[in-house]
């Protein structure tokens, strides 16, 4: 994928995450601003940030229990270090920053 396609992959990414969060019922917020998307656990004010690496065609989250880079592979964002779907890291580090179960479905 050359980045022009990278970035438009990602810009529909980003919005399906957002409307997952809309949907989620969970206590966040979130800003959306270019190649960032930062979201804040209202209750402790903890962040979760996703960002767009096209230089190395991947997506990386950086959340309180580290730093996760995510490659696109099958249809897939697959994390390198713990083989979490985007989908399942993002819930599991929502729901461990926020103290309260986040199921995110995009």
């Amino acid at each position: 994928m050359n980045e022009t396609e990278f970035n438009l992959h990602v810009d529909d990414l980003m919005l399906a995450i957002e409307e997952a969060l809309d949907r989620s019922g969970a206590d966040l917020d979130y800003e959306n601003a270019g190649s960032l998307l930062t979201i804040t656990c209202e209750d402790n004010g903890s962040q979760v940030i996703v960002s767009r690496q096209p230089a190395l065609a991947q997506i990386w989250v950086a959340a309180r229990s580290g730093g996760f880079h995510l490659s696109y592979s099958e249809d897939i964002w697959t994390c390198s270090t713990t083989g979490e779907t985007l989908q399942q890291l993002l819930g599991r580090t929502l729901s461990e920053q926020c103290g309260e179960a986040v199921n995110l479905r995009f």
